[in-house]
């Protein structure tokens, strides 16, 4: 086939591009912005555009389909030709989904984590010998691509994302799957510049439970609020359900111990040490022992694989450390997400100091209404630090924010706000790092700061 990609520097859709490619399909691809990792991953493959941009010329008769990522708008020059030409165009869960239609499909939803559990469903299917199809949108230790779709593989492990699938189809990305296995982590708002009501983001994850496949399972965190009210009449409410029940299995987080800095987990007579760590990771654990069991994967199995996940990319990724000092950098950047991950740094290593940093980069935690829902977000670090890339606001035509409303809303005495790489970096080499961890969370760049170089420097 001969598939183009609009919108082709997005982690998945990059990451399917290259999969297609690898099976022997001709790839083209545009973007107005192609950043690393996409950039060299699109490179090494030989499909990276030439150059930045979207051009309609390259939309052509030839073309057997058009895959198109939620980056471009409706207006899209590309998208406009296709449309004029009869062209297929998919978003790219609806591809997905086409492909896999004769698997078992395992989708793992929610506001926070689901990266983390799909990663590590991945990790323990591989390590028992499963063969496996997957999405997921980081980089995952044994796995070469973000991407994989093959013709055997009688499994595809899927992340499942609330945000639109494309900007003509308005509809969450994750209600295109239509699982056989689910799970969902949480509900916390998140993209407001979709979803401005509250409870018709709640209503995503409702509609997705209700997605699962008849005499299917799901999974659900029962710690969460609005779960408990989804769940309470979840069968009930499924019109299939007195022939075809869906299996629920609610989890929680399990006891673990933390001793000289690393996690233990007992099961049955067991005792399992883990790379990972926080009290939000092992509740992760848990939902994806609950997904891997529905699999026919043991406990015993389960743990004994998990005991050597070092996570996702960019997900309390471990960028160095020293005999006193330890960096790593993480996703966060919602408030649930904030508060698991400063809380876990601070769990795990409590004889140490933290210095916390976090960029509002997305459209919900840059807008000044959503600001509030931050409060109390960092009140576990020692040192709490808010970084906004001025480039990026213009970037997403935002007005600039008020500094004295961002320290007022997270409520963190002492809390410093910077909008120069230069000076944030200059601040954190100020500190005293002995005894002391650093801690980066975003879901950008920090305006292109030397995260590494700055890493050599705090742990020299």
């Amino acid at each position: 086939m001969l598939i183009h990609f609009t919108a082709i520097g997005g982690a998945v859709m990059h990451s399917l591009a290259i999969a297609l490619h690898r099976q022997g399909h001709v790839v083209t691809g545009s973007d107005d912005k192609i950043a690393d990792p996409a950039r060299t991953n699109l490179k090494n493959e030989s499909i990276l555009p030439d150059a930045e941009g979207f051009f309609p010329e390259k939309i052509t008769k030839n073309l057997d389909a058009v895959i198109l990522g939620m980056h471009a708008r409706i207006d899209n020059p590309e998208l406009l030709r296709a449309q004029e030409l009869g062209i297929p165009i998919h978003s790219f869960p609806q591809f997905i989904y086409e492909v896999s239609k004769n698997k078992k499909r395992v989708v793992i939803a929610g506001s926070h984590g689901k990266t983390t559990i799909t990663s590590m469903v991945m990790h323990v299917l591989q390590n028992n010998g499963l063969d496996i199809d997957y999405m997921v949108g980081a980089k995952v230790k044994g796995f070469d691509t973000g991407v994989r779709l093959s013709k055997d593989a009688p499994i595809i492990v899927i992340e499942g994302d609330e945000y639109l699938a494309s900007p003509i189809e308005r509809e969450s990305k994750f209600m295109f799957y239509h699982p056989h296995v689910a799970l969902i982590t949480g509900v916390a708002w998140d993209h407001i510049n979709v979803f401005p009501v509250y409870e018709g983001y709640v209503n995503q994850f409702r509609k997705f439970a209700n997605s699962v496949e008849a005499g299917g399972a799901i999974a659900w965190y029962e710690g969460d609020v609005e779960l408990q009210k989804i769940f309470a009449e979840y069968n009930i409410s499924r019109e299939d359900a007195k022939t075809q029940r869906v299996k629920t299995m609610p989890y929680s987080t399990p006891k673990y111990e933390v001793r000289d800095n690393k996690c233990y987990i007992t099961s049955g007579s067991i005792e399992y040490s883990m790379i990972i760590f926080g009290a939000h990771n092992m509740q992760n654990m848990q939902g994806a022992r609950k997904v891997c069991g529905e699999l026919g994967i043991s406990d015993h199995q389960f743990y004994t694989a998990i005991g050597s996940f070092e996570g996702a990319a960019n997900r309390l990724e471990k960028l160095g450390e020293n005999n006193s000092t330890v960096v790593y950098k993480d996703f966060a950047h919602s408030p649930s997400k904030l508060t698991a991950t400063v809380n876990a740094m601070k769990e795990q290593y409590a004889n140490r100091r933290l210095v916390a940093v976090m960029e509002l980069h997305t459209f919900s935690s840059l807008n000044k209404d959503f600001l509030s829902e931050y409060a109390g977000a960092m009140d576990k670090a020692d040192v709490a630090v808010v970084f906004i890339d001025d480039e990026a606001m213009k970037l997403k035509q935002m007005p600039p924010l008020d500094h004295e409303l961002i320290i007022s809303s997270f409520g963190k005495e002492g809390l410093k706000v910077f909008t120069s790489k230069d000076e944030l970096s200059a601040f954190l080499l100020s500190q005293k790092w002995e005894e002391t961890n650093l801690l980066l969370m975003t879901s950008g760049h920090f305006g292109g700061m030397d995260v590494k170089g700055l890493t050599e420097e705090v742990l020299l």
